[in-house]
């Protein structure tokens, strides 16, 4: 369904340009869900967006459906907003707080003209808000009367408005308990099922991307390091960078404990960078190749690619 191609975005900054996303390909089929991981900053949520040209990219092919995204007018891109939508972090901000639900829910519709007729239009939001779990009672409340996860269910529904075929779930549990968590969570995957969708999961949890995602990419500084079906990426991490983060995963067991693998040493700086692995500086593994040399995305087979000299 969706196929990225040398993804590029960069920023202006008074020091040079910022490469917040730095020549990112994959492909997601019809139906699956993508997980992409990383620590804060390295780039996910802008790859998100730009996939969506919620920001242009700086460079790169994002075709959808074979049809070239950054190619389209703003018209065309309009209507493509139909296909295409997004569960945005933080359930509150991301909602007009004057506004109630059912406006909320109802404005896509108004936007795209795809229901003209106000009842139907009503029945429409009825339908979504029960499929979403939101009770028909709180259609006229505002979006500061309602906790997080009802807020985020909002917010999903308002995404589902337009009947889209492709998501893009940007962190959409980070800032929820841990038992909204997994309301939500199942939640999106049963809509998945019910409705056929495909997903981009965004977060920086990765014992919820394992659940959740059938592949999962790994990103670091604006890079992909590592890609894999979530279950082949989970038994056999051969980037350091992602065996790091899978060591940070707690294990509920006194018996059972995983060897912590701390990282150390210097952050390499987005800006400008040089032609040098970009997780060298904090890798147990690098040698002089590593810090002269810029290590592509390679497939080692089995669906498994990793951008690392030393991984085999």
């Amino acid at each position: 369904m969706l196929e990225v191609k040398g993804l590029k975005k960069y920023f202006k900054t008074p020091h040079g340009m910022l490469h917040a996303v730095d020549d990112v390909s994959f492909s997601i089929k019809r139906g699956t869900t993508l997980g992409i991981v990383g620590e804060s900053g390295c780039g996910k949520s802008t790859t998100g967006r730009a996939i969506l040209r919620l920001i242009e990219p700086t460079a790169g092919e994002v075709l959808f459906e074979g049809t070239d995204i950054r190619k389209l007018s703003t018209a065309e891109l309009r209507r493509l907003r139909c296909e295409m939508q997004i569960i945005f972090q933080d359930p509150f901000s991301s909602i007009d707080p004057r506004q109630t639900i059912a406006q909320t829910i109802e404005e896509p519709m108004k936007l795209q003209g795809i229901i003209r007729d106000k009842r139907e239009r009503m029945a429409r939001v009825l339908e979504l808000a029960e499929m979403v779990g939101i009770a028909e009672r709180l259609m006229n409340a505002y979006p500061h009367e309602l906790d997080g996860g009802r807020r985020q269910r909002v917010g999903i529904a308002r995404a589902l408005a337009l009947n889209p075929r492709f998501i893009v779930c940007d962190e959409p549990v980070s800032a929820l308990d841990i038992s909204i968590q997994a309301q939500i969570l199942n939640l999106l995957s049963d809509l998945q099922e019910r409705l056929d969708l495909t997903y981009i999961f965004i977060t920086h949890d990765l014992s919820v991307v394992n659940h959740f995602s059938d592949d999962i990419a790994v990103m670091y500084l604006g890079r992909l390091v590592e890609k894999a079906p979530a279950e082949e990426l989970f038994t056999n991490p051969l980037h350091p960078y992602t065996r790091a983060l899978l060591s940070a995963i707690p294990i509920p067991s006194l018996h059972n404990r995983r060897e912590r693998i701390i990282l150390k040493g210097e952050i390499t700086s987005p800006i400008e960078p040089e032609k040098a692995c970009r997780f060298a500086g904090r890798c147990w593994c690098a040698d002089d190749r590593c810090r002269t040399e810029e290590p592509s995305l390679t497939d080692l087979g089995n669906g498994h690619f990793v951008s690392c000299f030393q991984a085999n």
